[in-house]
């Protein structure tokens, strides 16, 4: 656990506090994609010090913006004082010296159509080096299940989505290193999907937080039952010692 006075002594940059952005009317429709955006994300770059995994913030280009997107996540790399910005509720350009590498939409059906119109030209314009669409509904609310886009010249061009014959899509995100999934989501009743991730090299995907506690759980039990066994034997070879003394004791041996 990271304390306040440990903070302080590390402060690199003085980040300006911004406020909470508007709550849009169908946003636990959004959160469970937002949910495994940040725990997966946050999980796998935990070894890292100078990443950057938020939600929901504004990204203003200075402090003097009062107005600025506001996506469902971001990402960016290299930066100086995680912590820091992490606790100033948002994202000023000007202050921590870049964009972000990644911006992040969830389909919803009060802001759906904005994600893929107006939304393409404000990242572009604030200069944030990828922006993923992702909407669970299957493209009722976007104009695909799952779609990328890569800043280039200051335009954004299309990242290529391959999709698979068992309904799932996916590409490739050159900020992460990771491909971006929209995988048929087996508890719906309808045809919706989750958001995962894929590492390319081991072909593995990123444990979902229940996934990982599942994962926990079963690592704890195992080495409960070791603990057991351990303790066991143990009791075994010190009752077998006490017995072997015993019988020594009753045949009059030294």
């Amino acid at each position: 656990m990271v304390t306040q006075s440990a903070l302080t002594k590390r402060r690199v940059k003085n980040y300006t506090h911004l406020p909470d952005p508007p709550r849009i009317p169908d946003m636990m429709e959004q959160a469970p994609a937002i949910m495994a955006f940040l725990n997966m994300l946050s999980a796998w770059f935990r070894h890292r010090g100078d990443v950057f995994v938020g939600s929901g913030g504004y990204i203003w280009k200075t402090p003097y913006d009062g107005h600025g997107p506001h996506p469902d996540g971001s990402f960016a790399d290299g930066i100086e004082d995680v912590e820091w910005l992490l606790s100033s509720n948002g994202y000023v350009i000007s202050e921590v010296g870049k964009p972000p590498d990644l911006v992040f939409e969830v389909g919803s059906r009060s802001t759906g159509r904005r994600d893929y119109t107006e939304k393409r030209e404000i990242y572009a314009d604030y200069g944030a080096g990828e922006y993923w669409r992702f909407d669970h509904s299957g493209g009722r609310y976007h104009d695909a299940p799952l779609a990328g886009d890569r800043l280039v010249d200051g335009v954004y061009e299309r990242i290529e989505i391959v999709s698979e014959p068992d309904g799932s899509h996916w590409g490739y995100s050159d900020a992460l290193g990771l491909e971006f999934w929209w995988v048929r989501d087996e508890s719906s009743s309808q045809f919706e999907g989750e958001l995962r991730f894929r590492d390319p090299v081991s072909g593995v995907f990123l444990r979902t937080h229940d996934e990982a506690s599942d994962a926990a759980d079963r690592a704890e039990e195992a080495e409960a039952r070791a603990e057991f066994a351990e303790e066991r034997a143990a009791y075994a070879e010190a009752r077998m010692l006490e017995m072997e003394a015993e019988m020594r004791r009753l045949r009059g041996d030294k």
